[in-house]
């Protein structure tokens, strides 16, 4: 929680006060991306630590958490898979028609995000897990319910963004990028991203695909669901770590830190007069 705040929130200040000292042409799905691991260290990863130290989440506390939970969710692999395609076909963020595309996809996944975490709270299917260590949809009822839900939400918002990151980052490696030779860039860390966190949300995606297969609606083993909201906060905090293997925003990072280093060039200093006689 600690790492996910500081280190984000200092990426955000990076970004908006050093913006000059660094490139970064593909700077919105980053700043989307920024913004959801802070969101979640802020409110998720802290309400599970609330909720560890007093027992349990309640309403309406509780829905609101897995709300934002999966809104978080899909916007960071939605601005993963968007920050791929722009590095692949080397669109800017500002100053084209592209662009203005890219911006409207990164807000409809905030907006996908919305939409299918209210889905369980609106039709209570959210209780409080103490392996998950906060609340999550748990079924009851209809297997056919859940098996509609899960197919519907993972389709849009994980299959679709998986598929472009997985097909970007190919092309990319075989070289058929036109933006993926510029290694000052700070998009230059996409492939990190990218590998970090299909790790990170793998035992997530275990868990679910577990429960489609259990006909009992019964949830998968607990270790595996414990271990899913672990990984994915543990992805929160390495971003930051890995926008720092870009050398640049590195240096900008150090500059801001230590005041001493100065980010501008040092002011001219007067070493000679020449005297003209006239």
């Amino acid at each position: 929680m600690v790492l996910g705040i500081l280190g984000n929130s200092l990426v955000l200040i990076v970004k908006i006060v050093c913006k000059y000292h660094f490139q970064c042409i593909h700077w919105l799905p980053l700043l989307s991306l920024t913004l959801s691991d802070l969101s979640c260290s802020v409110l998720i990863i802290s309400g599970s630590l609330l909720a560890m130290l007093t027992g349990g989440q309640i309403s309406p506390w509780c829905e609101v958490v897995s709300l934002f939970k999966f809104t978080f969710m899909t916007s960071s692999i939605g601005s993963i898979s968007i920050l791929c395609v722009q590095r692949l076909m080397d669109i800017h963020s500002t100053g084209s028609c592209l662009s203005v595309i890219m911006a409207l996809a990164c807000f409809a996944y905030w907006l996908f995000g919305v939409v299918f975490g209210l889905v369980p709270v609106v039709y209570d299917w959210i209780k409080y897990d103490s392996a998950e260590m906060l609340c999550a949809v748990f079924w009851e009822n209809s297997y056919s319910d859940m098996l509609i839900y899960i197919v519907c939400a993972f389709s849009i918002c994980i299959f679709l963004p998986f598929l472009l990151m997985l097909l970007c980052s190919l092309l990319s490696a075989a070289g058929y990028g036109k933006g993926c030779s510029n290694s000052d860039d700070l998009s230059s860390v996409t492939p990190l991203l990218v590998a970090f966190y299909l790790l990170c949300y793998t035992p997530f995606a275990l868990s679910e695909l577990i429960l489609l297969g259990r006909l009992d609606l019964s949830p998968s083993p607990e270790w595996l669901r414990t271990l899913s909201s672990l990984m994915a906060y543990l992805d929160c905090g390495l971003n930051p770590i890995l926008y720092c293997t870009n050398q640049d925003f590195r240096q900008a990072l150090l500059a801001l830190l230590w005041t001493s280093r100065k980010l501008s060039l040092p002011e001219p200093e007067l070493t000679r007069i020449t005297r003209l006689d006239m």
